[in-house]
């Protein structure tokens, strides 16, 4: 199995990765968290590597970080979670918060990601919530205001992804926490926040 990759970044998009290692270029599954983190075309790449073997298929998953390969790894255990969901859910939130919400046991949270809805987010919760603990203690993630919330929907209807949009607005949040109270001064900070 292959359990890590490291080598020449030969392109990247948001869904996946091209890594040359010794002449072969290998495709890599990733999530947003680790597309945001990788170095640029050109550059030496090392990420951690799931492999997932099928019948008819070999697919590797690849993570910037250990934290992040280990929540996909306790997702893909939960009955009906495949590869493919499992990454979805890594990209619509960051770590911290994924473990945040499902400690917290906060299924709107979940519910808010694509492909998530409220029988997945239970299964999540009640499979997960006792297991997370060698990961660390989950910070609490900031607490989300009315107009932060408003924010991010606006970005993510801008079609930024969410979990961008949410770094963008946690990011404006802790430069300037005066900004957390008007719209329009929070929206332009998390679009500065973006560049």
């Amino acid at each position: 199995m292959i359990a890590h990759l490291r080598g020449l970044l030969l392109s990247k998009s948001p869904q996946n990765a091209i890594v040359e290692a010794a002449g072969v270029g290998y495709e890599v599954a990733i999530s947003i968290p680790t597309f945001t983190a990788l170095p640029a075309e050109g550059k030496e790449v090392s990420l951690l590597i799931y492999t997932h073997v099928r019948e008819d298929a070999l697919a590797l998953f690849g993570f910037m970080s250990g934290t992040e390969k280990r929540l996909f790894e306790k997702l893909l255990s939960i009955s009906g979670i495949g590869p493919k969901l499992a990454l979805t859910v890594l990209s619509g939130l960051p770590s911290e918060r994924l473990i945040g919400a499902i400690q917290g046991q906060d299924h709107a949270t979940l519910t808010r990601i694509p492909g998530i809805g409220k029988k997945t987010a239970e299964r999540i919760v009640l499979e997960l919530r006792d297991k997370l603990d060698e990961l660390g203690a989950a910070p609490q993630p900031g607490v989300a205001t009315p107009v932060s919330e408003d924010v991010m929907s606006a970005l993510v209807n801008l079609g930024y992804p969410r979990a961008i949009a949410q770094k963008a607005v946690d990011t404006a949040s802790a430069r300037a926490p005066e900004a957390g109270k008007d719209f329009e001064t929070l929206f332009r900070a998390a679009m500065a926040a973006m560049k």
